[in-house]
């Protein structure tokens, strides 16, 4: 079984993933941004980098979709493949940030990839407004993350809203806003039992 944690940069995915498979003794599968060697020139130059930092974390997530679904175990994925091409590349193109050759190249190298694996089978998107992942970022001391355009945030969270909303499967919707899992126990508790609902739910 595959479940996979979806939201916007800051928005609790990785504390989440961990989370969850100490409460269910799933595999955890990280989304390991630092060993992208790209990231900091990206922030700090993202039209320039835009391109080169998409294809590397398609690479990787791609290798790491392949081994979640050949290694027979229960997994939580921390971010997916489907946020890269359905939402983080477009914005880019969108506002300019990657030209349409580029980004037409991409899509074509996703295309080729996701004849070969298969969607999670439950995803569960992290909701949070803009504010919330700007107190998270600055909370995690992240030093390439410093010079994140608000501008880029906002635009990312409207294009998850409509990724989720458009989003053909099995889907759960948690607000960080307003539900603090990291901090609260019984938040947490509140999280794990609506997870069980949907496994049980969709027969998973």
């Amino acid at each position: 079984m595959h479940i996979a944690i979806a939201g916007n940069i800051g928005s609790g995915k990785t504390t989440l993933t961990k989370l969850l498979a100490g409460e269910f003794g799933w595999t955890p599968f990280y989304e390991t941004v630092e060993i992208n060697p790209y990231l900091t020139d990206f922030y700090a130059d993202m039209k320039r980098w835009s391109f080169s930092v998409q294809v590397f974390f398609l690479n990787k997530r791609f290798t790491d979709l392949l081994a979640i679904q050949s290694s027979g175990q229960n997994v939580v994925q921390d971010r997916t493949i489907f946020e890269d091409s359905g939402i983080f590349a477009p914005n880019l193109h969108e506002m300019g940030l990657m030209d349409s050759r580029d980004f037409e190249s991409y899509e074509a190298l996703f295309g080729i990839m996701m004849s070969l694996v298969k969607k999670p089978d439950l995803i569960i998107y992290l909701k949070s407004s803009v504010p919330n992942l700007v107190g998270q970022i600055q909370k995690r001391g992240r030093e390439y993350e410093n010079t994140i355009r608000l501008d880029y945030l906002n635009s990312l969270n409207r294009r998850y809203e409509k990724w989720y909303d458009e989003y053909e499967g099995h889907k759960m919707t948690i607000d960080v806003d307003k539900c603090h899992f990291e901090s609260s126990r019984a938040d947490l508790e509140e999280v794990i039992s609506l997870v069980r609902s949907h496994l049980t739910d969709g027969g998973l």
